[in-house]
């Protein structure tokens, strides 16, 4: 009965830590159902260990659902992400190798293997977006980092401004029909959608403390064709904007077009 006894107090422990969704919870009553036929000598050992892996495998995937899969993602959770990905394309790799060596050795055949070479790739390919997703979660932080840091140089040195980004005020009002407008406009124009990076209010944004609500980050370079034809086109609507160009001295971000008021600190009530 001890193996049955520690498996019952790791679920215990692990359900006060956390809700865990239905997939987690499946596989914990499974580890509960085989550490007792393990007990009982009906299961070898090695059924155990495989049901605990697979407890392992379910929250990894909860995880990716949350973030991966999920709309938001603040920097906090990019390296679990990753580290969630890395270990479920191990498992996978490890499992299709010693799948490998038994076909090898006659003991099972091809169509037996439960896991394939395409699980593997399909792994990788979870892995690397992983990845590619948390730079895109950086690259969005330093953005809403560079533009508080145009607040700090507009207060105390205005007349460098100019040289990190074009501020236009306009009526100081960017409303969803404004958007609308603009982000249909910038279709019929170029024929493709406006590349936006950040769209209003996300956990990335709360978790810097920043207040990105009716705010749009746009993928342009603010002298190039498109970026220049969006200024125009913001300036003759009195939508707010700012164009940055370049970025703030020891800092690295590409350059893009924010539509709408100056993010603020939520600090500040804005």
């Amino acid at each position: 009965m001890q193996i049955k006894l520690v498996v019952t107090t790791m679920l215990c422990a692990a359900a006060l830590c956390a809700q865990e969704d239905p997939a987690v919870m499946k596989a914990e009553a499974q580890v509960e159902k085989i550490a007792d036929l393990v007990d009982r000598g009906a299961l070898p050992k090695i059924r155990l260990e495989k049901a605990h892996e697979a407890v392992l495998d379910a929250k990894d995937e909860s995880l990716l659902r949350k973030t991966l899969y999920g709309k938001d993602l603040t920097l906090a959770q990019c390296d679990a992400m990753i580290e969630a990905a890395v270990r479920r394309l191990e498992r996978r790799t490890k499992a299709a190798e010693g799948q490998d060596s038994l076909v090898a050795a006659g003991v099972i055949s091809r169509s037996e293997m439960t896991t394939s070479a395409d699980e593997v790739d399909r792994a990788k390919k979870e892995r690397d977006w992983a990845v590619s997703r948390a730079k895109l979660v950086e690259q969005l932080a330093e953005t809403a980092r560079l533009e508080q840091a145009l607040s700090t140089t507009l207060q105390n040195a205005p007349g460098e401004a100019h040289k990190i980004a074009e501020r236009y005020d306009g009526n100081g009002i960017f409303t969803p029909r404004d958007f609308q407008r603009v982000e249909h406009a910038f279709e019929s124009k170029f024929a493709k959608p406006m590349p936006i990076s950040a769209i209003g209010e996300t956990a990335l944004h709360r978790s810097l403390g920043f207040d990105h609500r009716n705010r749009v980050d746009v993928a342009v370079t603010p002298d190039e064709p498109e970026g220049i034809w969006l200024r125009q086109y913001l300036t003759a609507n009195r939508i707010p904007y700012f164009a940055f160009r370049a970025a703030v001295a020891h800092r690295a971000t590409g350059a893009h077009i924010h539509i709408g008021p100056q993010s603020t600190r939520i600090a500040n009530g804005g």
